[in-house]
């Protein structure tokens, strides 16, 4: 944009660090956009990736299938939504939501309910990039506001925590279920809202509703899934089980792209027919790409396998270091709020944050730092040392104290 800041070259990068071109490092407190859970240049996933590409980089997914995307397929049914489940991949997390609702909505076409074609979304809430998860985004305060008009029109209400808003949710299902395919959730954190946070009541309330009127629950982890909210995905603490689930991201540890659409054995169901038109016809042409899988299968290890250092385990010691440094902040007459969960901490200002003024701020203080709208947050590898981390801390408190 002729508005921003020049971008910041990066010639390599190591654990948590981002190494530039002009000899300096910063410790990176977002993990390029909250994917290198591991931090940079794990050597069990390179390894991976560097054995597939040596024997095989890439082969197509129609008529032809690889024993990396067999084996990362049943792993993440087990971890998800149980073995019977059914795993769809493409190359980003957008596609995942666009092939989530394409599904739900050929669910019910699939069995004779063509008229259910739209979705209860909420606000804040951000999906993607691409047509039809723009649809299902905060239409109202988003990016994607210069749409209105263009895309399908989707219910859209506030995350329903209180009663008054639980009784406006319910009531609407109840109107107008008969044209819905689903009802698609971010569950625990909108990230990309600015780090806003919801119950696990809400999201079980949302689930019982679903249940209640015959409705799809979609859950869209791309940015919470694989340990960032404290639990492998952020719907397990709330007890529920999706329809279909979205994951992205950490998939592959912030290796490669690969994104995963997993549907239930109930939703896979209509689509397993001798009629062709019953079949979801969508093929990315790097779907199921090996090297990619490989990479999810070595991040998956390292959280199953790696006695040295329990990826969960660090969640929660993160944690407890960011309530420690932060929630004191919440002193300072410029902070509306401190938000954190898991490997995440969202500190709000009380007024818009010019972002190429903030990024040049936190590169002073050795550190990467890219705030979203009013908010400055933290979204770091799970490996991040306790020195680092508190330093990326005292960056947030110079910066609100500036």
């Amino acid at each position: 944009m002729k508005v921003s800041g020049g971008p910041i070259e990066v010639v390599s990068t190591d654990g948590v660090c981002l190494e530039l071109a002009d000899g300096s490092t910063l410790i990176d407190g977002i993990a390029s956009w909250w994917t290198a859970c591991h931090g940079y240049k794990h050597p069990h996933i390179v390894d991976a990736i560097v054995r597939q590409v040596q024997s095989m980089p890439h082969v197509m997914l129609g008529g032809i299938v690889h024993e990396q995307v067999l084996h990362l397929s049943r792993r993440l049914a087990r971890l998800t939504l149980g073995d019977d489940a059914m795993c769809f991949f493409s190359e980003s997390g957008s596609v995942a939501v666009e092939v989530a609702l394409k599904i739900a909505v050929q669910y019910w076409i699939n069995q004779g309910a063509t008229e259910r074609k739209r979705f209860a979304c909420f606000q804040g809430a951000y999906h993607g990039d691409t047509t039809g998860a723009m649809s299902v985004c905060d239409a109202e305060d988003s990016m994607h506001s210069h749409f209105k008009g263009y895309l399908i029109e989707q219910f859209q209400a506030a995350v329903p925590e209180t009663d008054a808003q639980r009784a406006v949710f319910s009531a609407w299902l109840e109107q107008h279920q008969s044209g819905l395919a689903g009802v698609i959730i971010e569950p625990l954190v909108q990230m990309a809202a600015g780090m806003r946070m919801h119950s696990a009541e809400a999201v079980s309330f949302i689930a019982a509703e679903c249940n209640k009127w015959g409705l799809l629950l979609i859950a869209d982890e791309i940015a919470t899934g694989f340990g960032r909210t404290g639990t492998m995905f952020a719907h397990q603490q709330a007890r529920v089980r999706p329809d279909i689930l979205c994951v992205g991201k950490a998939l592959t540890g912030g290796t490669l792209p690969l994104a995963a659409t997993i549907a239930s054995a109930k939703v896979y169901e209509p689509f397993h027919s001798n009629r062709t038109e019953h079949a979801l016809m969508h093929g990315p042409t790097f779907m199921g790409n090996p090297a990619a899988c490989a990479a999810a299968n070595a991040s998956l290890d390292l959280f199953e396998e790696d006695a040295e250092a329990n990826r969960l385990l660090q969640v929660g010691q993160i944690e407890s270091i960011l309530q420690n440094e932060l929630q004191t902040l919440l002193e300072c007459s410029r902070v509306l709020d401190v938000r954190i969960k898991g490997a995440i901490a969202a500190v709000q200002l009380d007024e818009m944050i010019d972002v190429d003024d903030a990024m040049a701020f936190f590169r002073d203080e050795g550190t990467f730092v890219r705030p979203l709208r009013d908010v400055v947050y933290l979204a770091p590898s799970f490996t991040i040392n306790e020195d680092e981390l508190r330093m990326l801390c005292a960056a947030i408190a110079h910066f609100v104290a500036r």
